[in-house]
């Protein structure tokens, strides 16, 4: 398979061994590998990733309004997703990691509702939906994994409704590592050590809350001994504690 660089406008030959090398830490195993596939259906799967993109830090991946016609997998890199309000201010509705989906909002309208925004120099591959639509109805089992990805990310927006609800400032960030946490720990990396790549106010933004909050409440929690911050990285030293402060237990 022929994978187009856009940056560098050239191309390499890539196996399909290489390929399931390549993506054992992104949701395009799940896609590309599911369990009970012939290794010809798995081949026509893996024709499906045309173009592997290069993303610098602060490029947009896609603008609120553009036609949909794809879906990303981020293979490495970490995005911020946003919407604009109408007073004309960004809102900061998700962050997505190495092995998550991007591009899901523009499944019902055929237009992307968000914009995604790249937080450092990332890499995504594209999987044209219409292509995968077709291949889900004829193989249950993509169809089943495809599913479960979308369950996944319902559940996630779930999540974040019920931090910008009645939590406190101290449970909204607790809750908001943990998760960080978690979702790191499902693609194979620490949950105990991570690097923030998103700012203090995109994090306030995603929270509902003010640069200042969420600086002071970062502070609190290093000063409890909860966590270790420095600059953008951060260590969870004490995880249980950190859970009974987001579940609202004293502690």
């Amino acid at each position: 398979m022929v994978y187009q660089t856009d940056m560098l406008n050239n191309a390499c030959t890539v196996s399909l061994q290489e390929l399931k090398k390549n993506c054992s830490n992104c949701n395009l195993k799940e896609l590309c590998m599911p369990v009970g596939l012939k290794p010809e259906e798995l081949e026509r799967l893996d024709k499906l990733v045309s173009l592997r993109r290069k993303l610098q830090k602060g490029e947009n991946l896609f603008r609120t309004g553009e036609n949909f016609s794809s879906l990303f997998a981020v293979k490495t890199g970490t995005f911020k997703t946003l919407v604009n309000n109408q007073d004309g201010s960004d809102q900061v509705i998700g962050f997505q990691m190495t092995g998550e989906l991007l591009g899901l909002d523009g499944l019902g309208t055929g237009l992307h509702m968000c914009e995604a925004i790249a937080l450092e120099d990332s890499e995504v591959c594209t999987i044209p939906y219409s292509r995968l639509d077709e291949l889900a109805q004829e193989f249950h089992a993509l169809q089943m994994h495809f599913h479960r990805i979308m369950s996944r990310e319902i559940v996630k927006d779930q999540n974040a409704m019920l931090l910008l609800g009645s939590m406190r400032a101290e449970q909204r960030l607790s809750a908001f590592l943990l998760n960080l946490a978690e979702r790191q720990k499902a693609r194979g990396f620490s949950s105990r050590d991570m690097v923030l790549r998103m700012t203090r106010e995109e994090i306030g933004s995603y929270l509902g809350m003010k640069i200042e909050t969420v600086s002071r409440t970062f502070s609190k929690l290093q000063k409890d001994q909860l966590i270790k911050i420095d600059q953008k990285n951060l260590t969870i030293l004490n995880h249980a504690l950190l859970q009974n402060l987001a579940t609202g237990k004293v502690y």
